[in-house]
C-alpha cells in the first residue's frame, strides 16, 4: 500500500524550516526528514527579498529531501506577517430537502455565506473556521452533517491576509520549484502541534513567539474564536541584549541561548532533593557573574552580571510583550472563557524566564508548547520551535488531499475547477494534465 508523502515549509524572520513525512492509513505520522537553515530576505514574517528568500528556502527543501530520500513536487508554507487580521462572521442559508438529511453541499453553502464579508481589494481570505453550527436554532452543534433541519447556521472565524503579502510567498514556491498545496497562518500550525483537544474545549490561549512576530490564538469550546499577530517577537530581546553589552547581534544570540541552557539546568536542580535546592540557592548569591569564557565571543567579553542581563534587560522587555498580549486577550472579549490558561511555543518560548513573567503578568497558568502526535525524527523536531513546522504536516494529513486536487485542477484555468470532469471529458483532462510541469 503505498504511503502519502506530505510537506511543510515554515518561512520565518530566522529560520526556514522543512519537514517531510510520510501520512500513514493509521497511527501517528511519520517525520522522515527535517531541515532548518538561516532564514534571509525575510522581516517579521514578510517577504523582503525574493532572490534570497528562495535561496534560503532552496538550502532547506534539499537538505530535507536528502534525509528524507524523497523528492517533493508539493508543500503546504505557513504564512506569516502583521499583515495578518481575523474577524468573526455568521452565514445562513436553507436547507436544500428539508425532508431529508443536511449533507455537506449545504454545509459547504453555509460557509461560502459566511465568507461574503466586504473587505479592501488589497486583502483575501486565508481560512473561513467554523465555530458552532445552529440548526432550527438549536446552538452549539459541532457538526450538522445527518441531522435533519430547516435552516442551518453557521459561526465562523475569518482569518485575512495581505494579497501583496501572499503573492510573494507563491512566486518564491515557484521559483522554488514546488506547487503550493495551501498557505496555512502560522499561529494556527503552532496550535494544531502543541494543544490537547482537552485544552482547546476548556478555552486556551495560543501564543506562538517567533523571531519578529507573535501569534495570538484564542480558542473557546473547542474552536478557534480570535487570532491576532504582534509585530514584536524574541529578536527584540537580543536587539536588547546587544545595545546593552554593547556587542554584535551574533554574540548577543550566543548569550541569549546560554542562558536558556542555564535555566534548563536550574531547573533539574530544583526538582532534586530539597537540600540540592538549598545548596544550589547558596551558590546563586556568590557566583552572580555568568561565565561567556565558552563562548569565546569577538568582543573578548568574559564575565556578565546575572542581575544585569535578566532583571535589567530581558525581563523588561518579556514585561512589554506579556502587558501587549493581555491587551489582545482584553480586547477579544474572550478573556474570562479560558481556564486551560496559556501556552508559549516558538523560538522565544524557550527564553529564560518566560514562563514566570507570563503567570505575573496575565494572572493565568502557563505552560511551554511541545509537539506532539508524531513519530520517526522526533529528536530533531520536539523542541517549541519547531511548532509551527509540525503543525503544517499535521494540518496536511487533515485537509492535503482536498487542497492538492484543487490546485491541480487550477493549473488547467480557474474556470474548469468548477465542474466535475467525468466520463469522456474527464479523460481528456487527465491527458492534458499529464503534459503540464
Amino acid at each position: 500500500m503505498s504511503k502519502r508523502i506530505v510537506a511543510g515549509v515554515d518561512i520565518g524572520t530566522s529560520k526556514i524550516t522543512t519537514i517531510i513525512a510520510s501520512q500513514p492509513e493509521s497511527g501517528l505520522l511519520n517525520i522522515l526528514g527535517v531541515a532548518t537553515n538561516a532564514s534571509r530576505g525575510v522581516r517579521k514574517g514578510q517577504i523582503v527579498d525574493i532572490e534570497e528568500a528562495t535561496g534560503s528556502i532552496v538550502e532547506s527543501l534539499e537538505a530535507a529531501e536528502r534525509m528524507a530520500g524523497y523528492s517533493i513536487s508539493s508543500a503546504f508554507l505557513s504564512a506569516c506577517g502583521a499583515h495578518i487580521t481575523s474577524q468573526n462572521s455568521h452565514g445562513v442559508v436553507a436547507v436544500a430537502e428539508p425532508q431529508k438529511e443536511i449533507n455537506l453541499d449545504d454545509v459547504r453553502r453555509a460557509l461560502e455565506a459566511a465568507r461574503a464579508v466586504s473587505l479592501p481589494s488589497t486583502r483575501e481570505i486565508l481560512h473561513v473556521l467554523p465555530r458552532e453550527f445552529i440548526v432550527d436554532a438549536q446552538e452549539g452543534i459541532k457538526d450538522p452533517v445527518g441531522m435533519t433541519g430547516v435552516r442551518l447556521e453557521v459561526n465562523t472565524h475569518l482569518i485575512t491576509v495581505g494579497s501583496t503579502a501572499l503573492r510573494n510567498l507563491e512566486k518564491c514556491a515557484s521559483l522554488v520549484g514546488i506547487d503550493v498545496d495551501g498557505f496555512v497562518f502560522g499561529g494556527l500550525a503552532a496550535t494544531i502541534a502543541v494543544l490537547t483537544e482537552t485544552e482547546k474545549e476548556l478555552g486556551v490561549i495560543a501564543v506562538d513567539i517567533g523571531a519578529g512576530t507573535t501569534d495570538v490564538c484564542i480558542y473557546v469550546d473547542g474552536a478557534l474564536s480570535y487570532s491576532s499577530v504582534l509585530p514584536i517577537g524574541a529578536r527584540n530581546v537580543t536587539n536588547d541584549l546587544a545595545i546593552g553589552l554593547r556587542i554584535s547581534l551574533e554574540s548577543a544570540e550566543k548569550i541569549k541561548l546560554l542562558l536558556n541552557t542555564r535555566e534548563s539546568e536550574m531547573v533539574t536542580a530544583e526538582n532534586n532533593k530539597l537540600e540540592g535546592v538549598k545548596k544550589e540557592k547558596g551558590k546563586e548569591s556568590t557566583q552572580d557573574d555568568i561565565d561567556l569564557f565558552s563562548l569565546h565571543l569577538a568582543e573578548g567579553l568574559h564575565k556578565v552580571s546575572k542581575k544585569t542581563l535578566i532583571e535589567g534587560i530581558i525581563k523588561p522587555r518579556l514585561n512589554e510583550l506579556f502587558t501587549m498580549i493581555g491587551l489582545e486577550i482584553k480586547k477579544s472579549g474572550f478573556g474570562g472563557l479560558t481556564p486551560a490558561g496559556v501556552v508559549v511555543s516558538g523560538g522565544g518560548a524557550e527564553t529564560m524566564g518566560i514562563v514566570d513573567t507570563g503567570r505575573r503578568n496575565l494572572a493565568m497558568q502557563v505552560r511551554i508548547g511541545m509537539p506532539s502526535n508524531v513519530t520517526g525524527l522526533i529528536d530533531e523536531v520536539i523542541t517549541p520551535a519547531y511548532a509551527t513546522a509540525v503543525g503544517l504536516v499535521l494540518y496536511a494529513t487533515k485537509t492535503g488531499i482536498s487542497q492538492r486536487e484543487r490546485f491541480s485542477v487550477d493549473k488547467l484555468g480557474k474556470f474548469v475547477g468548477k465542474f466535475k470532469m467525468q466520463g469522456v471529458a474527464g479523460k481528456v483532462v487527465d491527458v492534458i494534465k499529464s503534459f503540464l510541469p
